[in-house]
């Protein structure tokens, strides 16, 4: 392609909310404006990012749509380009963006104008992360994100709706200080911000445990690990409907991304020496979360442990360092985004009926909303991993990858999968089965055609992608393959070392 298509797909958000910003007149009508605005603008990038997918060469490894213009000085670039690992979260962010704009027509009643403006922007700023090639440019987009989910939260969300955007904000920024710190220590010593020279400089192994673990905070809070994963349900509950989407499909993504590009590409001896660290907190985290949220008595609370276990999946195949456990956690980042965009829209359907996410008050919806509950059914299945789903295979390939390494974490893991059906089908029965004691309850109706609109493609994919996996494995396998022989060669290499 002669066009900088990256740019155009990741600035194009930003085109468009400057023009929303642009708008005025009478309040209906703006609203109006500003939503087809944004559904157009959203529309639109997620053409290109299909088109770019459509002319990615999957059979090579390299980083491809390579843009570089100089910046500041000599020392950082505006450089941007993906591979067969980042294609894929340009895709589902892409595709996540415009049906949460479609779900905000019943869900956000007031300042839509700068709601919007607030989603484009973090549009752009999500895209940014998985698009650049430049580690002081992705620490930019990375924590640039930050701004406008603290005000989507801090405005748009409920009672404790500051609270929550504060330790939002606080908990993520402290861990991203260290980060910072470490990236200037690199440049200092490797001479460069640019990824693809940082890919092939060894760091000196004195230096790569304290690098490691200054990313590794960052991410840890981002993906969110236990101990430090308490910030996110607290996010979920006062974020609206669309908040909670984003954070849980594609924000907890951009730390997975993270592990994968930085922690295991930069430092792979310090990787390979706290990956014990790693396995021990997903898997506490794996069934902590899991018992947490059987106990649950607000579904978004609910979901949003669930979104921590499942993460936990993600970090434990990722550290397992081989094709399988890689190619499972990427598979069960953009299964995870498509699943717990679909769970949190189906909340946000009844709660704008009802006006509470109580479980205890709700009972016998299959009676009053029969559409719906087909829907929520097929997503509930997924999230707990059913065969046919895409929720079985990224968790399918990460118990294998892990099993090679260590058969113990896999079974600990495969615990998750039961306590998942648990609290899954527990709250489902809860939600939709039984008689209708409320009388709210009678009078609900189903759903309407905006939100079949924003739940079909979630569903259809689900489907598509548990019965076609190849979709996303033929895209991912040599980028993965890569990663792990790279890995392996240092790991091998120093191994050698320490034998002389």
């Amino acid at each position: 392609m002669d066009l900088p298509i990256l740019t155009i797909v990741t600035f194009l958000p930003l085109i468009g909310a400057f023009f929303i910003l642009l708008t005025k007149g009478d309040e209906k009508k703006v609203n109006q404006i500003c939503f087809n605005v944004s559904l157009l603008t959203s529309s639109l990038v997620f053409i290109l990012s299909l088109l770019l997918w459509n002319n990615f060469d999957p059979s090579s490894a390299e980083f491809q749509f390579v843009e570089e213009q100089p910046w500041i000085g000599d020392v950082i670039k505006y450089k941007v380009g993906v591979d067969g690992i980042s294609i894929l979260f340009v895709v589902l962010t892409s595709f996540i963006t415009p049906i949460c704009i479609i779900a905000t027509s019943n869900s956000i009643k007031f300042r839509q104008k700068d709601f919007f403006i607030a989603l484009l922007l973090m549009e752009t700023m999500m895209l940014g992360v998985f698009c650049s090639l430049d580690i002081f440019i992705f620490y930019l987009f990375f924590e640039a994100g930050l701004i406008p989910m603290f005000l989507i939260i801090g405005i748009w969300g409920g009672i404790r709706r500051v609270y929550s955007a504060f330790k939002f904000f606080l908990y993520t920024l402290f861990g991203s200080v260290f980060m910072l710190i470490a990236i200037i220590f690199i440049y200092l010593k490797a001479g460069t911000t640019d990824i693809q020279e940082l890919l092939k400089f060894d760091i000196d192994t004195k230096y790569q445990y304290w690098l490691w673990l200054g990313f590794f905070t960052s991410f840890a809070v981002k993906t969110p690990m236990w101990p430090v994963h308490t910030w996110l349900p607290d996010a979920h509950v006062e974020a609206p409907t669309t908040g909670s989407v984003i954070l849980a499909a594609i924000l907890l993504k951009m730390a997975g991304y993270g592990f994968i590009r930085f922690s295991i590409g930069f430092f792979p001896v310090a990787s390979h020496y706290f990956a014990p660290l790693i396995f021990t907190l997903s898997i506490i985290g794996i069934i902590y979360t899991s018992l947490v949220a059987l106990m649950q008595k607000d579904m978004k609370k609910l979901i949003a442990y669930s979104s921590v276990a499942h993460m936990g999946f993600v970090t434990i195949g990722i550290f397992a360092f081989n094709s399988q456990g890689i190619e499972g956690s990427i598979f069960q980042m953009i299964s995870h985004g498509i699943i717990s965009a679909a769970l949190f829209l189906s909340v946000g359907v009844i709660y704008d009926r009802m006006h509470t996410r109580e479980i205890a008050d709700y009972g016998g919806v299959v009676n009053t909303m029969p559409k719906y509950s087909i829907f929520f059914m097929v997503f509930i299945l997924a999230s707990l991993g059913l065969p046919g789903t895409s929720g079985f295979v990224g968790e399918f390939l990460v118990l294998i990858g892990v099993f090679k390494v260590n058969y113990l974490v896999s079974l600990l893991a495969a615990t998750g999968v039961v306590l998942s059906a648990c609290y899954s089908l527990w709250l489902y029965r809860r939600v939709v089965f039984g008689e209708v004691t409320n009388d709210n309850v009678k009078s609900l109706k189903d759903i309407n055609k905006f939100e079949v609109t924003a739940l079909l493609p979630l569903l259809i994919l689900i489907i598509v992608l548990g019965i076609f996996p190849n979709i996303i494995l033929d895209t991912i396998s040599t980028s993965v393959e890569n990663v792990v022989t790279i890995y392996n060669a240092k790991i091998s290499l120093l191994n050698q070392t320490n034998i002389k």
